[in-house]
């Protein structure tokens, strides 16, 4: 792919996921995480070409002046989207693929405790909603929707919904999510202790009764 088409689509892409951007030229000389993608392409450019202190010197400069780190050795995919950015860091062996979102505050990063391949995998079609945090070697299936604020740490399957700390999985069995909604995600825990909860006062009820007629029949 040419410079200009890859330009092209990155463009684009933030067009189609931030309601907010309003033209190209915006998007181009005001968004923080466009910068900082352009600027990752170069530094890794430079990183794959054993160039490593340059490659380091344009993603430091980049996160000085967007709030956004990602490492020169970072492998980003096509069509990425990265909303608002500050707060963002992305470690030196994550992959992250094609068609993918990232809201403010996620960390792809390590466990302090891996070697070699220790950040994660990140397949296409992924949301990561803001504050959520991705950490170790574990593969991140294509089309998977990271809620806000979820810490993840382990693998994730193909069309799937993690939310909370630890992440918990719920598999979205081909119902549409809204790639803007990280609030109003399924969250199988809560629904178990509502469905108890109903259960719980059905049986009182029940109980109540019962007792009502041993209490006539006395």
């Amino acid at each position: 792919m040419s410079f200009i088409s890859d330009y092209r689509e990155d463009v684009k892409s933030f067009l189609e996921h931030d309601p907010a951007a309003s033209s190209a030229f915006e998007v181009v000389t005001l968004y923080p995480g466009f910068k900082a993608l352009r600027s990752h392409r170069k530094a890794n450019w430079f990183f794959r070409h054993n160039m490593k202190l340059i490659a380091r010197a344009i993603s430091q400069r980049c996160a000085h002046k967007t709030g956004i780190e990602i490492h020169p050795g970072a492998t980003i995919g096509r069509r990425v989207c990265i909303d608002h950015g500050t707060g963002i860091v992305i470690g030196e062996t994550t992959e992250v693929g094609n068609d993918c979102i990232i809201y403010q505050g996620v960390t792809l990063g390590g466990t302090g405790k891996d070697t070699g391949k220790r950040h994660p995998t990140i397949g296409n079609g992924v949301l990561v909603g803001a504050g959520a945090k991705v950490l170790g070697p574990i593969n991140i299936g294509n089309n998977v929707k990271i809620a806000a604020g979820a810490v993840v740490v382990k693998d994730v399957e193909d069309n799937s919904t993690v939310v909370g700390v630890p992440g918990r999985i719920v598999r979205i069995d081909g119902e549409k999510v809204d790639d803007l909604d990280q609030i109003h995600l399924p969250d199988p825990v809560m629904n178990a202790i509502r469905d108890n909860a109903i259960l719980i006062s059905d049986l009182s009820k029940r109980i109540e009764k019962l007792e009502e007629k041993e209490n006539e029949s006395i």
